[in-house]
């Protein structure tokens, strides 16, 4: 359970995952599915209840070792993209292996971006993008340091049909290539048929 106010409280149903199994979770706006993700991820700390990952109650790490934590083992795509724009996308690779206490490795670079046919965009900005490949990028982010869990945050709500789908299969092959559990939380209704396990909030 988490709550904002005594107005604006969540409860969730409990959800377990083995390994390399996704979920879709689906809901309207307002009824938490953004906090939910947050909770999961460790950014909030659940007032009752408890998240464990990987044998680790993550709410209950100091902020330090969460966010080692959190670079180590779980990989976040958002609805719109988060990189440093001064950066070409190789460099935000990088950043990414370097904030998680790894070095560098460019040919872990390569092998992700490669997978998402966006290896040839490497030393391009973001800003330099379009719209789908930015996505990709995204997903590359999530994917850079072998999490054990993928979270997708409305990852296809602004993409059309052919790129929607097409994020859809990427997470999927991602999340299977790294054996990591997937959850994409939405309200978009074009993911249904990816999804065997779906959740309704």
């Amino acid at each position: 359970m988490f709550q904002y106010s005594e107005a604006n409280q969540f409860r969730f149903p409990d959800i377990e995952l083995s390994e390399g199994e996704d979920l879709l979770i689906m809901g309207e706006s307002g009824v938490g599915k953004t906090t939910l993700l947050h909770l999961i991820a460790g950014v909030l700390k659940p007032q009752s209840g408890s998240v464990e990952l990987s044998g680790v109650r993550i709410h209950e790490l100091s902020t330090a070792k969460k966010d080692r934590f959190r670079g180590r083992h779980i990989g976040l795509v958002f609805q719109r993209p988060h990189f440093v724009q001064a950066l070409s996308l190789k460099d935000n690779l990088a950043l990414v292996q370097y904030l998680a206490g790894e070095k560098p490795n460019s040919s872990r670079i390569r092998e992700v971006l490669n997978s998402l046919g966006i290896e040839h965009k490497m030393n391009e900005k973001p800003n330099r993008l379009s719209i789908g490949e930015q996505q990709r990028a995204s997903i590359a982010l999530a994917v850079m340091n072998h999490p054990d869990i993928i979270l997708a945050d409305e990852p296809t709500s602004s993409l059309d049909d052919k790129n929607c789908n097409r994020v859809v299969e990427l997470l999927k092959q991602q999340a299977l290539s790294s054996n990591a559990q997937l959850i994409v939380i939405t309200h978009d209704n074009r993911l249904k048929p990816h999804f065997q396990n779906k959740l309704q909030l």
